[in-house]
């Protein structure tokens, strides 16, 4: 007698098809109806106008009559943050600088031994040369102030998690709007709250670098084994000893890893927030030189915060390791010439600012740069306008606008589209043949958008597509969820800037997801290239956000093209680390099988470690999506028309209302995303027993 799940059982009752077949259908047919009906029924092309809810108003309203509430009491907490925020300056900027480079090696060469000593010296040395001193003090002196208090909060909303369980999800939810919430828009409320000034950079860094900490925190503490826990249960202590005397310094290893990130966080917002002006920071003098076109200081300036950056991220990174006895007597030795130093700079009048010694290497580097775009102006150009006239354009407006005579050489008509779709089917059809029918379905899907135009794609299709995927990922649930905050930007009048940020996004993320997963590939399969990829990753996930346009301003000027390399540059790191780690963390039992079966290295790699490194590659995948959207606001400055643009104005107007709504519109991109590809990525582990 045959059982339900048995293939005769199957066989009488047809056909049955996948859930993800399911969806593609679904989707397909209503792409067909929006494309048969796009003349009759005008509003399933574009949302009308009056169906939209003046959200924006709505917003700006509330948050508004909020902030007026609390802005006396914000005002007074901001002058009580100005006195430690001056200290710090004043300590700083007004030490010696040879006794800042003396401290910093001491610090290092107890922390990583000579190479950390080498690194602080010379990292900071090239900060005195650089004319920068002042500026960069100033900048260390934001992060000195946001630092400790991103730290408190972190930590207490981390151990309120840990302690109360009812509000875990909760506070993970807000963690997670924290995150995914653009940098440029804790700055409008911010701004209106607290008033002008770097008081404002101070509390949106703090505002900013709280999560990572607050997520660590909760990761060491439930991650403390269990036997300690027993032990500090049964020495009699309070829950408050067991707390902060036994649980606290257990997970502290993984604690200090969320410090780290927390003093990256903040200097990557101190140098975002510079964009309100009021201080004569690094960020400050980046943003004035970018604006100028003086791309030699540009990248001297940008030098500067790289190097702030690589200082600060080896050196607390260190603190999360366990410590090596170093010769103390070394570390006193530094410090004592440090004195000897600073005592001579005294009595011989140096500088506190430092030296501008690199002025004419700033000089040069524009020169360099100005002597090559002239150059190699036609061939830039040309690269520039091939990517977008056959890449970018098409994704954007699709085939049947974006092919033109002047570029195409031709002019698409309704026989082009017909000719399209049927070499689409027949595409989807082969695919259907040799892989399954949901791969041939995706096919045709992706054809309608390719000839649509992402930003041109009706709602409808956007819409449900989305909310089927989300069947397919998560369920039911995350169904009605992405289906539902996508339809807040839809009414919310934002939708169509939307769709360009998905747009803008979704090139930089395909790139970097191909591009990247090859260079991970290459990295898993050859030691040699991994050594030299490596160094080259960690110094792009160590430079701010704010540093990736110095370079592709350089050479390709203001434009949509120099945005999506700025997002590919900082979005791709993620997609190769995570690409190798998968393909080579697959377990030596399973390896040592396929080889004896007489698998070869490419099927080995192709038919086992592939589909093991599915989960942790498209982890990858969805910090690559996480890591576009962030950088996508800060290419609003260098010429964008999305989301980001919107919220760069709403900034540059204190529109309270436009920047929280576009904003949020933002963060919710990301987040369905994020939700997304995490379903896909628990469903891939689920089914290799993980």
């Amino acid at each position: 007698m045959s059982t339900p799940d048995t293939p005769s059982a199957q066989a009488g009752r047809g056909i049955s098809l996948s859930r993800g077949t399911i969806a593609a259908l679904f989707v397909i047919a209503i792409a067909v109806l929006c494309r048969v009906f796009e003349n009759q029924v005008t509003w399933l092309v574009g949302w009308p106008a009056a169906w939209t809810v003046p959200m924006t108003d709505w917003v700006g309203t509330a948050v508004g009559e909020f902030l007026e509430f609390f802005k006396p009491l914000a005002r007074r907490f901001s002058w009580l943050l100005s006195f430690p925020m001056s200290w710090a300056g004043s300590l700083l900027g007004g030490a010696p600088w040879p006794l800042v480079v003396g401290l910093v090696t001491a610090l290092g060469w107890k922390l990583g031994g000579a190479r950390m000593a080498a690194l602080g010296f010379f990292g900071l040395g090239f900060v005195v040369i650089s004319g920068y001193w002042s500026q960069g003090m100033n900048t260390l002196a934001l992060v000195a102030v946001s630092v400790p208090l991103a730290a408190i909060m972190g930590l207490a909303i981390g151990v309120l998690a840990y302690e109360f369980p009812r509000v875990k999800g909760a506070v993970n939810a807000v963690l997670d709007v924290m995150q995914t919430v653009p940098t440029f828009a804790y700055l409008t409320p911010l701004l209106v709250l607290f008033g002008f000034g770097p008081v404002v950079g101070l509390i949106a860094s703090a505002i900013y670098a709280a999560p990572p900490m607050a997520r660590n925190v909760l990761l060491g503490l439930e991650r403390v084994d269990d036997d300690i826990r027993e032990a500090a249960i049964m020495s009699g202590g309070t829950r408050r000893q067991q707390l902060f005397l036994i649980e606290l310094p257990a997970a502290m290893q993984q604690i200090m890893v969320g410090f780290n990130q927390c003093l990256m966080a903040a200097l990557s917002m101190v140098i975002i927030a510079a964009v309100i002006g009021g201080f004569q920071d690094i960020g400050w003098e980046v943003l004035l030189t970018m604006r100028k076109a003086l791309f030699g200081p540009a990248f001297l300036a940008g030098s500067v915060i790289v190097i702030f950056a690589v200082i600060i991220d080896r050196m607390s990174s260190a603190l999360a390791l366990p410590g090596q006895p170093y010769d103390r007597r070394v570390g006193y030795g530094i410090l004592a010439a440090t004195l000897a130093v600073t005592i001579w700079s005294l009595i011989a009048g140096w500088s506190p600012n430092g030296f501008a010694a690199l002025d004419g290497v700033a000089s040069w580097v524009d020169e360099v740069v100005g002597g090559f775009t002239a150059a190699n102006g036609a061939a830039l150009d040309n690269i520039k306008n091939n990517a977008m006239f056959y890449g970018l354009l098409p994704l954007r407006i699709g085939l049947s606008d974006a092919v033109l005579p002047f570029t195409w050489g031709f002019q698409w008509t309704e026989m082009h589209t017909q000719v399209f779709y049927a070499f689409a089917v027949a595409f989807a059809g082969f695919f259907a043949f040799r892989s399954s029918l949901t791969w041939g379905l995706i096919v045709l899907i992706a054809a309608f958008i390719l000839e649509t135009g992402i930003s041109q794609l009706p709602w409808p299709f956007v819409l449900l597509g989305v909310g089927a995927l989300g069947w397919v990922s998560g369920g039911w649930r995350l169904a009605r969820l992405v289906t539902v905050l996508l339809g807040l930007i839809l009414i919310s009048g934002l939708w169509d800037r939307a769709l360009l940020s998905l747009y803008l996004a979704g090139a930089s993320v395909f790139f970097c997801a191909v591009f990247g997963g090859l260079l991970g590939l290459w990295s898993a399969l050859s030691p040699r290239a991994w050594a030299v990829i490596r160094p080259v990753c960690d110094m792009l996930q160590t430079i701010p956000l704010f540093v990736f346009l110095i370079p592709v301003l350089m050479f390709f000027q203001i434009g949509e093209f120099s945005a999506f390399l700025a997002i590919c540059m900082y979005a791709i790191v993620p997609m190769i680390r995570y690409t190798r780690h998968g393909l080579i963390s697959t377990p030596d039992e399973l390896v040592e099988a396929a080889t004896a079966s007489g698998a070869g290295r490419w099927q080995t790699m192709v038919e086992l470690r592939a589909p093991y490194a599915a989960p942790t590659i498209l982890l990858g995948l969805n910090q690559t999506i996480l890591y576009a959207f962030a950088m996508l606001v800060i290419a609003a400055l260098i010429g964008t028309t999305d989301l980001g643009q919107s919220i760069f104005l709403a900034l540059g107007q204190a529109d309270i209302g436009l920047g929280i709504t576009a904003g949020a519109a933002m963060a919710i991109l990301a987040l369905v995303a994020d939700r997304l590809v995490q379903g896909f990525a628990e469903e891939r582990r689920q089914a290799l027993g993980l």
